[in-house]
């Protein structure tokens, strides 16, 4: 019998637990429990230690528990004929909503400005700022970025998107290409960053790039700590181009105790919590695409090695 060998840390009895309850019929195993390396036909994991995959002569798919799949793409273990799936969306594409929306109001309510008051006692009411007034850029179209996207637009704010390829969002308008993103940046007062890290997105938040956005404007990464560069956001908020930023991820993690990004008082930091993997919905995709495979039906969240995602 083909098992599935859940590899998530110390949570793993959860996850077996889950999956012995959604799907019976499929044998499953958690790391430490011992295990037959020949009968593993599937693998779900975050971050197994180097060298895990060579293990299993048997090894047909790996499933990744969360979104960003860069580090299982770059593993020298990883047999380039093994099949990598990626969780589309799993909870994880509300969680971003909200994340995106804390970012838009902090911006929208002045939030940055009046914390530079409170520093200095000051008492003084700032012009409010309109939803329709409020110009959101939002990278990276894909489930996460397609719902941010929406769900902002559908709460009053004027809204663009950009990705690689072009997309279409009812409402938003999508731009693509290297043009498309820098029309887009010099018309975004709140930059939302939704990518996933590839080659073509690694450093593409560069100081030429963040220089483009209108003075005041602030930042929001929830996707790669390697697509921005940390120390040219700081030059500009220093500058007083950029007004603020709200940093989920970092390269590398977790942040180091003596950056700079802790103590600016524009900056607001996660430690990589905008959206986390949710198990329940997590292994109900899991199976489905288990189910899939055995009908010989297509996976949902196949990656393209090639592309990165």
């Amino acid at each position: 019998m083909s098992t599935l060998h859940v590899y998530a840390g110390d949570d793993g009895a959860q996850w077996r637990t889950l999956f012995a309850a959604q799907a019976p019929e499929i044998a499953c195993v958690a790391w430490p429990e011992a295990i037959d390396p020949s009968a593993v036909s599937w693998i779900a994991c975050w971050n197994p230690p180097d060298g895990f995959f060579a293990g299993f002569p048997n090894l047909r798919t790996v499933f990744a528990l969360g979104a960003g799949v860069e580090r299982l793409i770059a593993r020298a273990d990883l047999p380039p004929q093994v099949d990598l799936v990626r969780l589309v969306d799993a909870g994880m594409a509300a969680q971003m909503v909200e994340y995106a929306q804390l970012g838009v109001l902090l911006w929208q309510r002045r939030c940055f400005d009046y914390r530079a008051q409170q520093a200095q006692s000051v008492w003084h009411k700032l012009a409010p700022i309109a939803r329709a007034d409020t110009r959101v850029g939002v990278l990276g179209l894909g489930a996460m970025g397609a719902a941010v996207a929406s769900a902002l637009e559908e709460s009053g704010y004027r809204v663009w998107g950009w990705s690689r390829r072009a997309h279409h969002i009812d409402r938003v308008r999508c731009l693509h290409d290297a043009s498309g993103l820098a029309e887009l940046l010099g018309e975004t007062d709140v930059l939302v960053n939704t990518l996933p890290s590839t080659a073509a997105t690694r450093g593409l938040l560069d100081r030429t790039r963040l220089a483009l956005l209108p003075a005041g404007a602030l930042v929001v990464n929830a996707a790669r700590g390697d697509q921005l560069d940390a120390a040219a956001l700081l030059q500009l908020l220093d500058a007083g181009h950029l007004g603020g930023a709200l940093l989920d991820v970092f390269d590398p993690e977790p942040l180091a105790a003596d950056s700079p990004l802790w103590r600016h008082p524009r900056i607001v930091i996660t430690p990589h919590v905008a959206a986390t993997t949710l198990p329940d919905p997590a292994v109900a995709q899991i199976v489905d695409n288990l189910r899939r495979l055995r009908s010989g039906e297509p996976l949902s969240g196949m990656v393209d090695r090639r592309a990165g995602y």
